[in-house]
C-alpha cells in the first residue's frame, strides 16, 4: 500500500495533472487569432507569420531590427514643464505620467536616435503607441525639433516612424502648437538639403498626420495601417454614409496617391537603405565584404 500511495498515484498526478506555463509565452494575433510563440514573433518583427498582419512594435524594438548590429545610440530631448495646465480627468496627469512609464520602461512617447543602417548615417524618430496611444505632447515637439538639429548638425538625413492617436489633451492648446513647431523643424532639413523620410505605422491620426507626419520626402507606410485625421466612425457619423471597404487604410491611401510605398515590415530596412544612399548621392550598399587579397606565392618568395 505504501508503494502504490507513495510512488504509483504520485506519478499518474503527475501525468494527468495541469502543467504551469508562463502566459507571456505565447501572443494571439488580433486579425487571424492564430497563438503565435513569443521567440518567433520577436524574430519576425511582432508580424503574424500566419496573416502577415503587422502588431505594434516599440521603438527600441524597431530600432534594435534597424541598425546595424542592431547598435544605436540615443539623442538627448530637453524635457518640457511637467503638467502645464494642472490637468485633472478620471486621474491626475502626472499619474498618467508615472503609470505610462512603468507600463512601458520610457520616459516619453517619442525615442530618438542615431547610428547607422547599411553604413549609411542616419538619425531616427520613433513613436511609441503604448505610451498614452503616441500622443503629440510638448516632449514628442522638443524630440522632433533635436533629432532635426542632430541632423542638421551632422549632415544625416532623418527617418520619423509615427504611431499616435494625435494630440496630448492633458496639454491642451501646447500640445496643438506642436504642429507648427515640427513643421519649422522639418523646414530646416529641407534648407539643409537633407532627406527626411516618414514612415507610418498603425495607426497614425489627429494632429500628428496634420503636421510631420505629412511632409516627408518619401511617404512609405506599413501594411493596412490606418491613416486618417479623423476617423472612419467620426465620418460616418458626420456624414451619415457608409464609406468604402478599406477606406483611409495605406493601400486604399496608395491607390489615391496620398502614400509613395507600401512597405512591410521585414523589407523596410533594406528600402531605406536603398532610398536614403540614393537621395544622399551615395554609392549602392556594400551587401558583404571580401577579404583582402592574400599575397601570392610568387610574390613571397621574390
Amino acid at each position: 500500500m505504501n508503494w502504490i500511495s507513495n510512488y504509483v498515484r504520485p506519478k499518474i498526478n503527475s501525468l494527468f495533472s495541469r502543467r504551469e506555463v508562463p502566459e507571456n509565452l505565447w501572443t494571439k494575433c488580433p486579425e487571424c487569432g492564430t497563438m503565435l510563440f513569443h521567440r518567433e514573433l520577436a524574430d519576425n518583427q511582432n508580424v503574424c507569420t500566419n496573416c502577415d498582419h503587422h502588431m505594434a512594435i516599440t521603438p527600441r524594438e524597431r530600432f534594435t531590427a534597424l541598425f546595424d548590429g542592431g547598435i544605436f545610440s540615443e539623442v538627448k530631448v530637453p524635457d518640457p514643464i511637467t503638467d502645464p495646465l494642472q490637468f485633472k480627468d478620471q486621474k491626475k496627469y502626472p499619474d498618467r505620467m508615472k503609470s505610462a512609464q512603468k507600463s512601458t520602461g520610457e520616459k516619453e512617447a517619442m525615442l530618438v536616435a542615431e547610428g547607422e543602417i547599411g553604413r549609411t548615417p542616419i538619425v531616427a524618430a520613433a513613436q511609441d503607441f503604448s505610451f498614452m496611444g503616441g500622443s503629440m505632447g510638448m516632449y514628442v515637439g522638443n524630440a522632433i525639433i533635436a533629432a532635426a538639429e542632430r541632423a542638421v548638425k551632422l549632415k544625416r538625413p532623418l527617418v520619423l516612424f509615427s504611431a499616435a492617436g494625435g494630440a496630448r489633451m492633458q496639454e491642451g492648446i501646447l500640445s496643438l502648437m506642436q504642429m507648427p513647431r515640427t513643421t519649422v523643424a522639418v523646414q530646416m532639413l529641407k534648407e539643409a538639403n537633407l532627406p527626411y523620410i516618414v514612415v507610418l505605422t498603425h495607426p497614425t491620426t489627429g494632429g500628428v498626420t496634420a503636421s510631420y507626419a505629412m511632409l516627408g520626402d518619401v511617404q512609405i507606410a506599413e501594411p493596412n495601417a490606418l491613416i486618417c485625421f479623423a476617423g472612419p466612425r467620426v465620418i460616418e457619423q458626420t456624414i451619415r454614409e457608409k464609406l468604402p471597404e478599406g477606406f483611409q487604410r495605406a493601400e486604399y491611401l496608395l491607390d489615391h496617391g496620398m502614400l509613395d510605398r507600401v512597405t512591410h515590415r521585414m523589407k523596410l530596412r533594406e528600402e531605406l537603405i536603398t532610398i536614403l544612399r540614393m537621395l544622399m548621392g551615395l554609392p549602392p550598399a556594400v551587401a558583404g565584404d571580401l577579404p583582402a587579397p592574400g599575397k601570392s606565392a610568387e610574390t613571397t618568395k621574390a
